[in-house]
């Protein structure tokens, strides 16, 4: 599975972007695609996860305001709406792939995408 984030941008705190993964692959639909952010000096961490079978985590950090809209399985797509978006919320963007199983974990992740920048001014 090949994967690629776009969509992250400059914008002011309180603002708004829609994040897409794009993935090659034809059993897309058995992956649970995650969302993960690394802030500069600081681990990567967990955003959000949608399973294959449409279940969703989120990170409570961003709970309430990102949401991940769908996932579209014709396009082999997922999509990471990010609202009233924070200076924290500051980092690299990266869309990953697991088999089935959905978790927050980012060692269990096979396959990622080459990360979106995401700036929040404040």
């Amino acid at each position: 599975v090949q994967l690629q984030a776009f969509g992250g941008g400059l914008v002011q705190a309180g603002g708004s972007l829609r994040l897409s993964c794009a993935a090659s692959g034809r059993t897309f639909s058995r992956y649970t695609m995650g969302w993960f952010r690394q802030a500069p000096g600081k681990e990567r961490e967990f955003v959000a996860a949608i399973s294959s079978g449409g279940s969703i985590f989120y990170a409570d950090s961003v709970k309430g305001r990102f949401t991940i809209i769908s996932r579209d399985n014709a396009k082999n797509a997922v999509y990471l709406q990010m609202n009233s978006l924070k200076p924290e919320d500051t980092a690299v963007y990266y869309c990953a792939a697991k088999f089935i199983t959905i978790s927050k974990n980012p060692s269990e992740y096979h396959y990622w995408g080459q990360g979106t920048q995401v700036t929040v001014s404040s």
